[in-house]
């Protein structure tokens, strides 16, 4: 079999790895004309990568290459040749326990929350996806028929997914990725896809309060169960219920803000579907103190307290990550274009004691019209670099103070990826020390 796997990065190293045997002829094609590849394998590498592709039997998607870039070099019949890293997984994993976690954001909370708890409840588990592990790395991991597998699921990885996992969970929905894609109903309908081809023995597991999480859970003809109400996982009276009965008290829960609470009731809903096993949930939510680069304390430094939320990436992150902290804040603000609007964000700057934002990046002068138009003035417009920029945010901080990066935007044009931002935050911090 001829195969074209577009685009070398995890995934696409991955599918090399998985098709590379015996009776297929591998070739890579990528954008970047001096990306490294394997010396035993075909390329066709530069703008041209994705002509032609009908000359291949089959071709794999990875993440980042939109479906209607492989159109638009070539028809729409080319997509009957397509397949992914995701949708080769499903259909090769011995086991059918598998769940996928969507949603704008929490999406890596809440499935980790998941594993946690199906581990502490002594079932094996496996998770992956876009958390990390490309999905079919995980088959090397030899699951078995009764395993339960996790997976973590963007929009990219859904947009041409062909089946649904046994539970889905949505997660609030709201715009991003608007720059990928064509407008908010694609991206709603990439979401769509976890749920689409679920059969009425399956489950779907949403975010009430959401109107976007809502409909696309609706596409699913199995069990629909909302979370943040009854009969889902909820708040009530500062205890989390299920069944009418109170499971633990928020105070336990060690992630910090309101939208940490949402996922967490998310994962029990899902975990509830497996098992009632209240001891495993309590031991994972109290252990559980969250991933990197999401509200991660990183110091106290001078009496003030230093928070990594670089993994937000739109302003609906920003406000839940502001909303998180009662204390006086200088957040830091700002990044690369996503096609997003930042009202939202400045009233939640307006009326969420901060006392100082510095603005960065590409961004920073809408962000800037957005405060004006709020009436805050409160901000200044910051400097390039991280050292330069923690620095100018200590010298407006106070003992009691926190500063958070919460950018709200995407962090391309200063920094290579969320990771390098965050990692490059948290160092400039520790030299504070």
């Amino acid at each position: 079999m001829t195969i074209a796997i577009l685009g070398f990065g995890s995934q696409g190293k991955s599918a090399y790895e998985y098709w590379n045997h015996s009776g297929n002829e591998i070739t890579i094609c990528d954008s970047n004309e001096s990306i490294d590849v394997p010396s035993d394998a075909l390329v066709k590498l530069g703008n041209n990568y994705l002509n032609n592709l009908d000359e291949f039997d089959m071709i794999v998607r990875s993440p980042s290459i939109h479906p209607s870039e492989i159109i638009s070099a070539n028809s729409d019949e080319i997509l009957a040749k397509v397949t992914s890293n995701t949708n080769e997984f499903m259909k090769a994993c011995p086991s059918n326990n598998i769940i996928g976690v969507t949603g704008t954001k929490g999406k890596g909370t809440t499935s980790s929350l998941i594993a946690k708890m199906i581990e502490a409840a002594g079932l094996r588990v496996h998770l992956g996806g876009n958390i990390g592990i490309p999905p079919l790395e995980l088959l090397k991991d030899d699951i078995q028929e009764t395993d339960w597998v996790v997976l973590e699921l963007a929009n990219f990885q859904l947009i041409d997914l062909k089946t649904s996992p046994h539970i889905g969970v949505c997660l609030m929905v709201v715009p991003e990725h608007m720059d990928w894609h064509k407008d908010m109903e694609e991206y709603m309908n990439a979401k769509s896809q976890l749920f689409i081809n679920q059969s009425e023995k399956d489950i779907a597991v949403y975010y009430s309060d959401n109107n976007n999480s809502q409909v696309i859970a609706n596409h699913s003809q199995g069990l629909r169960v909302p979370y943040f109400q009854a009969p889902g996982a909820y708040v009530d009276n500062d205890y989390i219920v299920m069944d009418s009965r109170k499971l633990l008290s928020t105070s336990q829960v060690k992630l910090l803000g309101n939208h940490n609470l949402q996922n967490v009731c998310a994962a029990i809903t899902a975990f509830w579907q497996i098992s009632k096993d209240v001891q495993a949930i309590t031991f994972s939510v109290e252990t559980f103190s969250g991933l990197e680069h999401r509200l991660e304390k990183v110091a106290i430094v001078n009496g003030v307290s230093y928070y990594d939320d670089s993994f937000g990436t739109t302003p609906e992150t920003a406000v839940v990550a502001i909303e998180a902290f009662e204390e006086p804040k200088i957040v830091i603000l700002g990044g690369s274009d996503k096609g997003a609007t930042y009202e939202k964000l400045a009233r939640t700057v307006k009326n969420h004691n901060v006392k100082k934002a510095v603005l960065i990046g590409a961004t920073a002068s809408e962000i800037a019209k957005s405060l004006d138009e709020e009436g805050y003035t409160d901000y200044i417009m910051g400097p390039q670099t991280m050292p330069e920029i923690v620095a100018t945010a200590s010298e407006l901080a106070s003992e009691g103070d926190i500063i958070l990066l919460s950018t709200g935007c995407a962090s391309f044009g200063l920094f290579k990826n969320y990771k390098d931002r965050g990692e490059q935050f948290k160092q400039a911090v520790l030299k504070l020390q």
